[in-house]
């Protein structure tokens, strides 16, 4: 008797070992736009599920930014039914771009109606589609921002109650294993809009890495990812206990801050920032070194604008995190 396919064994194989930890009869959440990655995720979750009595909800977000998408959304859902899915649900959401990129917009928007459904199904996982191949992607544009370990460490495998089993396959391997189970997956205009930085890095830019350099470029990526994760998640930690002890009335003791380490403190201060609002997408190493120098280097500067908008200032010795920037109407400004 022959087995799956090679391509759906591996990605069932990814989902087994990712829900090997859940207690039998959990649910679990898996976010699907239709697309092979999500849809061949869907397929494997719903056949591994039955092994430990899992509650499968198949989750259609609408981002409402294309015509007809509240169209897709219902027809995905009826595949999902179709696959075994105990439950499929379709959910619209509107995707309000201030302060944010489109797509950082769209992804805020969609991680937090997921939060939302998992706190409503009691679900103990949601499940994203994120592949090697995008893996792969996400560290290479860090790489071109010069976004430091922290961007060079990819996604995180698993983060809150979402998890991403298929970072170890390829998307060749999903739409191979659509394939093979019969499935017709959804190609996302969005996926071949130019306009969009990760559509011209999966195009045309690993593509040539590959043809220049060899294969293996994307694995490469991933691994690196992988290798620097573990550093990452560490110094994280150290930071926001050094968060904890720099915090004060009104902000964080510049005292305490300038006796860490540079690594350590410009950690901290991107986690302030962001715990402030600041988004991490739009929230470069370039804001982080002016705030640094608000700390070492201030001689009665103003403060420093940060995406958000947010502006924050050093006062008696405390950086204030709480104060608006001129282009949200506050004044922000000050000296101490």
């Amino acid at each position: 008797m022959t087995g799956p396919h090679p391509s759906v064994a591996a990605v069932r194989l990814a989902v087994r070992t990712d829900l090997a930890d859940l207690p039998e009869g959990a649910t679990v959440l898996v976010a699907c736009s239709g697309g092979a990655d999500s849809l061949a995720l869907a397929a494997a979750t719903v056949v591994e599920g039955r092994g430990s009595s899992c509650r499968v909800v198949g989750v259609c977000v609408d981002h409402q930014l294309q015509e007809g998408s509240a169209a897709q959304a219902d027809r995905t859902a009826d595949q999902l039914r179709a696959l075994g899915a105990d439950e499929a649900v379709v959910v619209a959401v509107t995707v309000s771009a201030a302060g944010l990129g489109p797509e950082a917009a769209a992804r805020e928007a969609r991680y937090d109606v997921l939060r939302e459904l998992a706190t409503r199904f009691g679900a103990s996982a949601v499940l994203l589609g994120h592949t090697r191949d995008d893996q792969a992607e996400t560290v290479l544009m860090g790489l071109t921002r010069g976004s430091g370990g922290r961007a060079l460490s990819g996604m995180r495998r698993a983060f809150e109650v979402f998890r991403r089993p298929l970072l170890d396959v390829t998307r060749a391997d999903t739409e191979t294993a659509c394939l093979a189970e019969g499935l017709e997956w959804w190609e996302d205009p969005h996926n071949t809009d130019d306009r969009f930085t990760r559509v011209r890095v999966r195009r045309t830019v690993l593509p040539l890495l590959e043809d220049e350099l060899g294969p293996g470029v994307g694995a490469a990526l991933a691994r690196t990812a992988d290798q620097l994760r573990e550093d990452a998640s560490y110094l994280d930690a150290v930071a926001d206990d050094a968060l904890g002890r720099a915090a004060v009335p009104g902000g964080l003791a510049v005292d305490a801050l300038a006796s860490l380490h540079p690594a350590v403190r410009r950690r901290v201060l991107r986690l302030a920032a962001v715990t402030a609002g600041s988004p991490t997408a739009d929230l470069f190493r370039v804001h982080v070194l002016a705030l640094d120098r608000l700390v070492t280097d201030w001689h009665g500067q103003v403060g420093v604008d940060l995406p958000g908008p947010l502006r924050v200032v050093r006062r008696a010795g405390v950086l204030d995190f709480t104060g608006a920037s001129p282009s949200d109407g506050g004044s922000g400004s000050g000296r101490g």
